[in-house]
């Protein structure tokens, strides 16, 4: 498992960033939040990163703090929310407004995100209502690297 990668920002794409470590390049996929915390080409950046491994590819997520890896992992233990779906709502939704919606059972925020309907945004809700109240998603540590 890889669970922080560090390196020479090579490429900033909308979805994804490469990073060149020790002359090997990584593909990482990115939420917009992360995108827009990253410094600019040519600068080295650290991510903590999540490793899919499924039947027909591998990906790596990268994530600009723990909190934010914490939430990608609880979105995508809803039924029907994948990768590609935890990143966008992540992108559009600030973790504060996220943790908000999910407590008041408000959806709006959450729809916001391109690709998320209601029927998605309400098994967030009901999913994730009773962990959101009893996890503590406060980093005691700093949150994020770069």
């Amino acid at each position: 498992m890889i669970g922080k990668i560090t390196g020479k920002i090579e490429i900033i794409n909308a979805e994804s960033v490469l990073l060149d470590v020790n002359g090997v390049g990584y593909i990482i996929n990115i939420s917009s939040t992360t995108k827009n915390s990253l410094s600019s080409i040519g600068e080295n950046v650290s991510l903590f990163t999540e490793m899919l491994v499924r039947e027909d590819s591998i990906q790596l997520i990268g994530f600009a703090s723990q909190l934010e890896k914490k939430w990608f992992g609880l979105l995508t233990s809803v039924q029907g929310v994948g990768a590609k779906a935890a990143l966008a709502i992540l992108g559009v939704v600030s973790l504060k407004q996220l943790s908000r919606s999910i407590v008041l059972g408000d959806t709006e925020y959450i729809t916001s995100a391109p690709g998320i309907g209601p029927k998605i945004a309400k098994r967030i809700l009901l999913e994730l209502g009773q962990k959101v109240l009893t996890l503590d998603f406060v980093d005691s540590q700093s949150s994020s690297i770069k």
